[in-house]
């Protein structure tokens, strides 16, 4: 059945959609929350605090094209956290296509990104839709640092690094699995794409604010290198990623080896069935509700050129709360404007970074930036 909710979360069982859910009651915005278990879906939303003050819907959808079509038909915006998405995104993709809807996603899957802009962007932009997987903190918070660094002329390589203290989902464990499986890692080098050493390791880094050196990975490339590989300004992109627990980072090469050692001469349907129980019993179960006093993140962006530098650093908490606010904002966006850009865009491209960054600061999710400059 069609809906008449404008906005619909996909994967609203999870935690990243719940709290979606959460931040469109903020905004008032009716929505449909969608996924494939109808009891897990109704539990998720039935634990939004207020939830009976904004009209919404909870519906069980089988995850194909058509499916998803007839139950979306009638939404403008579809919001989609299920992943991860070079696995399930196709499908709500193509749906979104068919009903002329907008699409997000909180993606961390330099393939699926790389795959979906050749894939579906140019049908998305001749539709004056916008297409933006990647609306999370992971990328976006980066990407925001990154255009404020940018802000001063002639820079053109940009240094990013992303920290965050938090737990790991079944989603997020599934991705990093299913990256190291099926995907290869890149960075932006003179405007071409160069594959990141597989077995490269962890790397040291600085971690603003703090003494101890941090560890990091490329962590499936992130979305950074795709976005400015469009930008005329930059010709140089490396971004890395980590938690601020040591241990737990240095866990991760060691779990992706053993996962990647049971795959070895596997069918792809093994592949999938060992990365599906690895990630389960990574964590099976809702990750705790984030604590501002606990859940920190950081972005870190240095961007240099022949004669300038800056720096810009972004503190901010609970990064799944960012990335629900990032998705609600873009919907609350789209129901009242156009995208700054169709097709295939960033958060920062399609709604603006200066716009992103003050929505987060409204809701008390991030600091001021701290920025440098030197030329």
């Amino acid at each position: 059945m069609p809906t008449d909710k404008p906005v619909v979360v996909y994967g609203a069982s999870g935690y990243t959609g719940r709290l979606i859910c959460e931040y469109l009651r903020e905004y008032g915005i009716p929505f449909l929350a969608a996924g494939r278990d109808l009891k897990r879906v109704q539990e998720a939303v039935a634990a939004v605090p207020g939830i009976d003050t904004v009209e919404h819907e909870v519906a069980e959808v089988e995850h194909s094209a058509a499916a998803l079509a007839e139950a979306f038909r009638g939404a403008r915006v579809v919001l989609n956290t299920v992943g991860p998405f070079a696995r399930w995104g196709h499908e709500v993709v193509q749906a979104c296509l068919e009903i002329g809807a907008h699409y997000t996603d909180t993606n961390g899957e330099q393939n699926w990104m790389i795959d979906a802009d050749e894939r579906y962007g140019a049908d998305f932009a001749s539709r004056d839709l916008v297409i933006t997987p990647g609306l999370a903190q992971m990328y976006t918070i980066g990407e925001i640092a990154a255009n404020i660094c940018l802000e001063t002329p002639g820079l053109d390589t940009l240094d990013i690094e992303v920290f965050w203290k938090g737990y790991p989902t079944v989603a997020s464990t599934n991705t990093i699995l299913t990256n190291a499986a099926f995907a290869k890692a890149y960075y932006l080098e003179q405007n071409t794409y160069v594959e990141w050493p597989p077995d490269g390791g962890l790397y040291d880094v600085v971690v603003p604010g703090q003494h101890e050196l941090g560890l990091a990975l490329p962590w499936g490339g992130t979305s950074h290198p795709l976005w400015f590989k469009k930008d005329p300004r930059v010709a140089n992109v490396r971004a890395l990623g980590g938690v601020f627990n040591r241990p737990l980072m240095q866990a991760v090469p060691q779990i992706v080896a053993g996962a990647l050692q049971q795959m070895e001469g596997k069918s792809l349907e093994e592949k999938y069935r060992i990365i599906d129980e690895q990630s389960a019993a990574v964590r099976s179960e809702m990750p705790p509700r984030e604590n501002p006093r606990i859940n920190t993140s950081l972005d870190s962006v240095h961007a240099s050129g022949p004669l300038g530098r800056a720096h810009c650093v972004i503190h901010g908490n609970c990064n799944y709360k960012q990335t629900a606010l990032l998705n609600a904002h873009a919907a609350a966006h789209l129901l009242q404007d156009r995208p700054r850009r169709a097709g295939f865009a960033s958060g920062c491209q399609a709604f603006g970074y200066r716009e992103l960054l003050g929505t987060l600061r409204a809701f008390g999710l991030v600091l001021e930036p701290v920025l440098e400059v030197h030329q």
